[in-house]
């Protein structure tokens, strides 16, 4: 009798499952907070999991992972942190939109983790600021032409006031990244630039620094103005160039300040290569040119550049 009651009953139904939770294995790592975010990170990139796409409730993956509420909500947050998902209280956990801000925080996390010398970081300012010039010159609109047009001469009246005249130069470059039309080109150099910052503070002690920076300013503006996309590449490269020699400039005048307690000598020093800068600006430009836009740039063809 209790056999075929047994037999009477009908299976238990298995309840339903999302296409991502039949993707999802059981954490048996360690690090389940880890495990999970990898297991998440790595749905996003196969296309299992696609911007916009809610994950399912906290119940449920923690059942599908095997895991903890603490270890689902840590791996959660910490992928939200670095921008890969939103979490909004009603509305749950998604994808985000766009990986903006998940690249930027990758990129800026390994400058800053890293020991990265300055001339490793010109040459990829190199790189990048020469292909943004160019996109500059062939995309910008009348309105960014005439921006870029005003902080010259905003540059030109602040000869006088290094501070200002330093918040210009990076509005000026900030402005012309934005008018290239690629954002991607724009964050990178942000990132890169900020990276710089504070350590070229040492090139404005240079004498005839300014008014150098502002003749090659102008240099790359009359190319973008002229709409001339390998004029404004080369005048670019140009002026990197001569602010990493600027800058080595500065970087043995306090060397030499230091080991032998005699500044004026250093003066004299950082004078020459000045005086040498400026002889430079009548010689014709020795600017390796870069591929035509629309082709890969390697970050490490410009050692030749710098070398020179």
């Amino acid at each position: 009798m209790q056999a075929q009651r047994k037999a009477s009953v009908s299976p238990m139904k298995k309840p339903h499952r999302s296409p991502v939770e039949s993707k999802i294995k059981r954490v048996t790592k360690i690090s389940i907070s880890d495990e999970i975010a990898k297991q998440i990170m790595d749905l996003i990139s196969r296309g299992e999991l696609k911007p916009g796409d809610h994950l399912p409730s906290e119940r449920e993956l923690c059942k599908d992972f095997g895991a903890s509420r603490s270890s689902l909500r840590e791996a959660l947050r910490c992928l939200s942190i670095v921008g890969v998902l939103n979490a909004r209280v009603g509305e749950g956990t998604s994808v985000a939109d766009d990986g903006e801000k998940f690249l930027r925080k990758i990129i800026e996390w390994r400058l800053i983790t890293e020991r990265h010398d300055i001339e490793n970081l010109l040459e990829v300012r190199m790189a990048l600021e020469g292909v943004s010039a160019a996109n500059t010159a062939r995309h910008a609109t009348t309105e960014q032409v005439e921006e870029l047009r005003k902080l010259i001469a905003k540059m030109k009246a602040s000869l006088k006031d290094e501070k200002t005249f330093a918040a210009l130069d990076l509005e000026f470059h900030v402005a012309m990244a934005e008018a290239s039309g690629n954002e991607l080109v724009s964050d990178l150099i942000a990132l890169v630039r900020g990276q710089l910052l504070k350590a070229l503070h040492k090139v404005l002690v240079v004498p005839h620094a300014l008014p150098l920076a502002l003749k090659e300013h102008s240099a790359i503006f009359d190319a973008i103005e002229r709409r001339d996309t390998d004029g404004a590449r080369e005048a670019m490269q140009k002026h990197l160039l001569a602010h990493l020699m600027r800058y080595n400039a500065a970087n043995r005048n306090g060397n030499q300040a230091d080991a032998k307690g005699n500044g004026k000598k250093s003066i004299r020093v950082v004078e020459s290569d000045a005086a040498r800068l400026n002889v430079a600006k009548t010689e014709k430009p020795r600017v390796q040119k870069l591929p035509p836009l629309g082709t890969a740039v390697a970050v490490g063809q410009s050692n030749s550049i710098a070398a020179k």
